[in-house]
């Protein structure tokens, strides 16, 4: 995915939200969405909106002196555990937990305040149990884990981490030794080492700091240690639209050598137009292939 010209509205919305989160100060609102200008003009049309916007941040967070996105991210925490107990026994008692697991880990996507400012969750978990996902790769990638005992697993938001939970859960239930890939340096409302702590993912599984504030995750950006290990995985779950802006290529080719498959809701207008899904679509992508819309896409 690269830049289109109705990301730039976008950048302001971003930046707009970010302010709102970080300060009452009107006068420093007003300066913020005008210091940023300088970086939305520095825009590479030929890269993913993700490059750009990890500079637009990193601008938003020197200009405030703070991350914006602290508190907001607590209290995502604290909600998504809260519904925690009754979506674990939706697992379990499952007829397929990882079916349900992956489900409900897409549906926890919606949890993004780079881009919403209210957001459904009990509707969309309903909606991602219950209604057909756009794109649909589960039975390869429930075929695909039987090829490998460790998995990968970028994650995307605080908040939604509890719902990675879920799923990182049934895996290592599965025998599979689960590395939870966090930002090394706040940027948005992403999930770092202190988000998987708060909600006791470090407890489930290794956690792992790509040593970046990128949005997604641009290689070039992450940290040498980062690297190697991204470099020896053979299975990648990838959480989310900036990992997936960043990292899926129909072709394989940004991957190669691993099986990759993208969890994530299609939540701006920009990627909807160019995978051919609705806005809010639930998509199970699998990496080197078309993405394809269901029922038409089949093995």
């Amino acid at each position: 995915m690269k830049v289109h010209l109705d990301c730039f509205p976008c950048f302001f919305r971003q930046t707009l939200i970010a302010v709102r989160l970080g300060t009452k100060d009107e006068a420093l609102q007003a300066a913020v969405l005008k210091g940023v200008t300088e970086e939305i003009r520095a825009t590479d049309m030929s890269k993913p909106p993700a490059h750009s916007t990890t500079f637009l941040h990193r601008k938003i967070r020197s200009m405030l002196g703070k991350d914006p996105f602290t508190e907001v991210k607590s209290e995502y925490n604290r909600i998504a555990l809260g519904l925690y107990p009754e979506l674990k026994t939706r697992v379990v008692q499952s007829e397929d937990p990882l079916w349900t697991a992956s489900r409900l880990a897409i549906a926890g996507n919606i949890i993004d305040f780079g881009i919403f400012t209210s957001i459904d969750i009990a509707g969309t978990v309903k909606r991602a149990l219950h209604t057909p996902l756009s794109v649909d790769r589960y039975e390869a990638f429930r075929e695909a884990l039987t090829r490998h005992d460790e998995v990968l697993y970028l994650l995307d938001n605080a908040g939604e981490i509890v719902f990675d939970m879920l799923l990182i859960e049934v895996l290592t239930g599965m025998g599979k030794r689960v590395r939870a890939v966090v930002k090394g340096v706040p940027v948005l409302n992403d999930a770092t080492a202190g988000d998987a702590a708060e909600v006791g993912l470090d407890g489930k599984c290794m956690i792992v700091d790509n040593g970046s504030d990128c949005i997604g995750t641009i290689l070039e950006l992450t940290s040498p240690e980062f690297n190697r290990v991204f470099k020896r995985a053979g299975f990648v779950i990838s959480k989310g639209q900036g990992n997936f802006e960043t990292l899926f290529s129909p072709e394989g080719d940004s991957c190669p050598g691993k099986e990759i498959f993208f969890l994530l809701q299609s939540k701006c207008d920009v990627l909807s137009k160019d995978l051919g899904v609705a806005k809010g679509a639930m998509l199970l992508v699998r990496g080197g292939e078309p993405c394809r819309e269901s029922p038409a896409w089949r093995d």
